[in-house]
């Protein structure tokens, strides 16, 4: 396969498959007659599995210096326990919403807080937060929580993840990156389980909160002499004024700061020169490797 068709197959960007042949010396693509890249079908398999691997928070650099036979330890533990674990989640979803019809808020809380502490700030933001909000976010849709509940259920978790993210230690190293949402985007809760998954890995985060305007997200990124701004946007965010957002406050940052966009909103921009598209929490992970791997030898 060529590289666009190895990005397709496994979810895998270009910029991770070159980041890590460079960082890494995996995987190790032929060249065709034009010099362009091409993978044998053993490495795109492995690619899909170490993708796999990822989205279950596992991080790249541990799974390439993991031994053949961990590695393999760690796929059958990625296959055989998924139908239990599919199961807990499921009955966690379940569960959560049952407390939050019956307005039951100290058990909703104990039950989130309890996930947490089970599976770890990364797990529990990707495997059970963010599949919760498609679910909480369904029922309302349906007619099955009224707004006062879906509200109530977001409020838990943004106190939750807020207050795990204050007992994390106060992280000094690169990258910097201001976090914030433009105007016309009020919620917080998807900034907040990025900033999460940011902070436990090292980054510095700058917080803005929500609806700021593009001049003062310009300023603040001078201010903070950041090396990323990052931008959530919800799926409630108007569609047509995604376009024209990114490409306003792309041409109002310096060129060195990169701009990163989150969210379901993420999923209907246009790629576009100095953007990076983050539509996932895997990807926020893997960009940000990315990034300080492009950027280790700056220094």
């Amino acid at each position: 396969m060529n590289i666009s068709a190895v990005e397709r197959d496994t979810g895998l960007g270009k910029d991770t498959l070159r980041v890590w042949e460079r960082r890494y010396g995996f995987p190790r693509p032929d060249r065709d007659d034009h010099g362009e890249r091409v993978y044998p079908a053993e490495q795109v398999e492995r690619l899909r599995l170490m993708k796999r691997l990822i989205d279950q928070g596992h991080r790249p650099g541990r799974l390439f210096a993991a031994s053949e036979q961990e590695f393999a330890e760690l796929c059958r533990a990625c296959v055989s326990p998924r139908r239990s674990d599919l199961g807990q989640r499921e009955a966690l979803i379940r569960q959560t919403i049952e407390l939050v019809k019956a307005n039951e808020v100290r058990a909703l809380r104990a039950l989130l807080n309890q996930a947490m502490m089970r599976l770890g700030l990364q797990r529990f933001v990707i495997e059970v937060v963010a599949p919760l909000n498609d679910a909480v976010g369904e029922a309302w849709m349906s007619g099955e929580l009224q707004v006062f509940e879906e509200h109530l259920y977001t409020e838990q978790v943004k106190s939750l993840l807020r207050q795990a993210i204050g007992s994390l230690p106060t992280a000094v190293a690169d990258p910097r990156i201001v976090l914030t949402t433009p105007p016309d985007e009020q919620h917080v809760l998807g900034l907040l389980m990025v900033e999460a998954l940011l902070v436990l890995d090292g980054a510095s985060c700058i917080s803005l909160g929500t609806q700021t305007p593009l001049a003062d997200i310009r300023m603040a990124a001078q201010a903070h002499d950041a090396d990323l701004v990052g931008i959530s946007l919800s799926a409630a965010f108007p569609g047509r004024q995604v376009g024209t957002l990114l490409s306003q406050l792309r041409q109002m940052l310096p060129a060195r700061v990169e701009l990163w966009v989150g969210g379901s909103g993420a999923q209907r921009a246009a790629p576009a020169a100095g953007v990076v598209l983050l539509p996932t929490l895997p990807a926020v992970l893997e960009a940000l490797e990315a990034w300080r791997s492009r950027h280790s030898g700056s220094a």
